[in-house]
């Protein structure tokens, strides 16, 4: 069968790369992106495409996206357009994430051509919290549900996926739980936070962290687009890293400051346009967050190519080198940190 899928974001890093991955695939013969604005090769190309990617300009938040996918006879969708930063103010991102979502998956339920919907999420949905369990796993809830940001609308949009699976059991819905993505070409606030000369860190806290390389993260979702893989699934990176040792392999001091005072720099540089510290930012960087993704190994038969760990260092590859510690002397110096949590190994 020959598929025609639809890919939202296209004009972001990782939209781009799973449209392009999935053009290049022998059984996919139409690949049809849309956003609000062209992505960089389509405006040279007239706007037209990009490879073999056809570009629509449209908003989610619009009726017209149920025209394109009628119009197309779309039977694959892959979402993953989720703004994940306040660039555009916290309104217009949720009004993007929460009512386009609602648009799209409304469109793909009135349908008779959806058969598969892929939509990417976070693992923010677990929230941050000083009780959480070690190790999420998919069916696990948060300590505290976050209340208000991306990991809110996140968690929305989830429950629309949900709805649409109830309503129309005949479309394969797979929601994939991202953590944070680095790699060569991704940019986002964290990335940002890793570059500053002097990072801010909240005094008293070394919080555990995963990556996802945006190859694997790309894979992944091209997987997802071809395969019949219904449910939620952890996607991360194998391994943790603390916040400390991420900054000794960036070569950047911290400066320890006090949770209200790291609040206050972050409002001063998120106004600046520089780091997002909004209050789900500061929860990661106190409590951090570690997701089990078993269920995605066993279900796939497959290993993401890059670990935490890997997938950082390949980032800090990508600026020019990291001009800081090895790896093998950054954790050394943690074996020493005092009240480092004890080490994380993923059972898979």
């Amino acid at each position: 069968m020959t598929h025609t899928v639809l890919v939202t974001g296209v004009s972001r890093h990782i939209g781009a790369r799973v449209a392009s991955a999935l053009a290049a695939e022998p059984g996919v013969g139409r690949v049809i992106g849309v956003d609000t604005v062209p992505p960089p090769s389509a405006a040279r190309d007239g706007g037209c495409h990009a490879g073999r990617t056809e570009f629509v300009r449209v908003d989610l938040r619009s009726p017209d996206i149920a025209q394109v996918i009628a119009a197309a006879d779309v039977d694959v969708v892959v979402h993953v357009s989720l703004m994940s930063d306040s660039s555009r103010g916290r309104s217009a991102a949720k009004e993007h994430n929460v009512i386009g979502t609602m648009q799209l998956l409304g469109a793909c339920q009135r349908s008779t051509t959806v058969r598969r919907v892929v939509v990417r999420s976070t693992t923010a949905v677990y929230g941050s919290a000083p009780n959480d369990p070690a190790v999420f796993t998919e069916d696990g809830e948060p300590v505290e549900a976050p209340p208000s940001g991306y990991a809110k609308d996140a968690g929305d949009v989830e429950g629309y996926v949900r709805g649409l699976a109830r309503r129309r059991p005949d479309v394969v819905t797979s929601t994939l739980r991202f953590a944070d993505f680095m790699g060569p070409g991704v940019d986002t606030h964290l990335t940002r936070y890793f570059t500053q000369p002097v990072p801010p860190t909240v005094l008293g806290f070394d919080p555990r962290l995963q990556f996802v390389h945006e190859d694997d993260g790309v894979e992944v979702l091209r997987r997802m687009a071809l395969e019949d893989h219904p449910g939620t699934f952890n996607v991360a990176g194998d391994g943790v890293l603390l916040l400390s040792q991420c900054l000794r392999r960036a070569g950047r001091f911290s400066l320890p400051v006090p949770s209200p005072l790291f609040r206050l720099l972050g409002e001063a540089a998120r106004a600046a346009g520089r780091v997002d510290f909004s209050p789900e930012q500061l929860a990661l960087m106190c409590h951090g967050r570690v997701v089990d993704c078993g269920r995605l190994v066993r279900e796939l038969g497959w290993q993401p190519k890059f670990g935490t760990a890997a997938a950082f260092e390949d980032f800090l590859r990508s600026r020019g080198g990291s001009g800081g510690l090895t790896a093998a002397l950054a954790d050394r110096l943690s074996d020493f940190a005092p009240g480092r949590p004890a080490p994380y190994k993923d059972d898979q």
